[in-house]
């Protein structure tokens, strides 16, 4: 079991986050494609449709999965950003001490602890390699679902809001994840692999839905920053019916959209689904950083997406209006 010990500054400091991230989806896909063949209920559909997708451009990611034990946690390496572009470029600027701490307890299978090493070392080749890998994993067993897997967590960070709302932060607490995890102030406790401890000293948690997290929460956290809040990702599909809306392939715009938007406009729309910057939503509308900004701006105005600050970027995401625009299920998730 794992227990996270709160005070006082740490329940005023939890927060919800939008996403795990990209890049910490995919990773946890890959382990449920590979532990979880027929256990995985909810997530059967999604199986079958993605097994046999991943190639030889893969194999720099899938290869370090780990043998037994943790993974690396691409949330320290890569953050939650849902752009896998910016995760990549983070991972790319990060330390070496960083990576050597995500990478030095990794189970990792001897033919690979050659490579392994490369990667701890900070080679940026072995890192471009290992960004290429998680791109191509991504490509098949995350991105043909991320707007209705992004809509999904949406819904279900709206419903953590309205709990908090309603009842405060002990509400969210003591309902988010029934039955994995219990509130019994100032201890929530969590259905977890093993026995942990964790006083928090108020840094507060970051509670993260996550889609591809199967069965039990996993704590994210920095070894290197004591300062930064642990992130607690708990699962958000539980069984088949909630699992079923999600794996229907992605459709683009529908014509009707098209036409009240603009092509262009219903086009960055649904790129932003996808989380993107401004430079990145130039590239994929093949238009100017400028025209792009004007879009986006739009879009913003029209109360259809929303724009953050990423360290020296943003980043623009789709609304739940504008996710129930583009036609993605919006599910309730208690």
């Amino acid at each position: 079991m794992l227990r996270i010990h709160f005070t006082a500054d740490d329940l005023a400091r939890t927060r919800v986050a939008a996403t795990i991230g990209a890049a910490a989806e995919t990773m946890y896909s890959l382990r449920l494609l590979r532990d979880c063949a027929s256990a995985a209920l909810p997530f059967r559909p999604w199986q079958e449709a993605v097994r046999g997708r991943l190639g030889a451009r893969a194999r720099p990611f899938t290869s370090l999965l780990a043998v037994d034990g943790p993974d690396i946690d691409l949330t320290v390496l890569m953050g939650d950003t849902p752009s896998l572009e910016e995760g990549i470029d983070n991972l790319l600027r990060a330390s070496s001490a960083g990576m050597r701490a995500e990478l030095e307890h990794i189970a990792f299978h001897p033919s690979q602890l050659s490579w392994a090493r490369n990667l701890a070392a900070g080679d940026l080749g072995a890192r471009r390699d290992f960004a290429a890998g998680l791109t191509a994993c991504n490509e098949a067993l995350v991105a043909p679902y991320w707007n209705r897997t992004r809509s999904h967590v949406e819904a279900v960070r709206a419903a953590f809001a309205r709990t908090l709302l309603d009842g405060g932060i002990e509400r969210l607490l003591e309902g988010m994840c029934v039955p994995l995890v219990r509130w019994r102030a100032p201890v929530l406790e969590v259905r977890y692999h093993r026995h942990v401890e964790v006083h928090l000293r108020g840094r507060g948690l970051v509670i993260a839905p996550t889609v591809f997290l199967w069965r039990d929460p996993a704590l994210l956290w920095d070894s290197q920053d004591e300062t930064s809040a642990p992130t607690l990702a708990i699962p958000t599909i539980g069984d088949a019916q909630v699992g079923a809306a999600l794996w229907g392939a992605e459709q683009a715009a529908d014509p009707s959209l098209r036409a009240l938007l603009g092509r262009t406009r219903a086009a960055a729309l649904q790129v932003a689904t996808e989380g993107c910057s401004t430079t990145e939503l130039a590239r994929r509308l093949n238009v100017s950083i400028a025209a792009a900004s004007e879009h986006a701006t739009v879009l913003r105005n029209a109360h259809l997406i929303t724009t953050s600050r990423r360290g020296k970027s943003v980043v623009h995401t789709v609304t739940p209006l504008g996710a129930e625009l583009l036609g993605s299920p919006q599910t309730e998730h208690g």
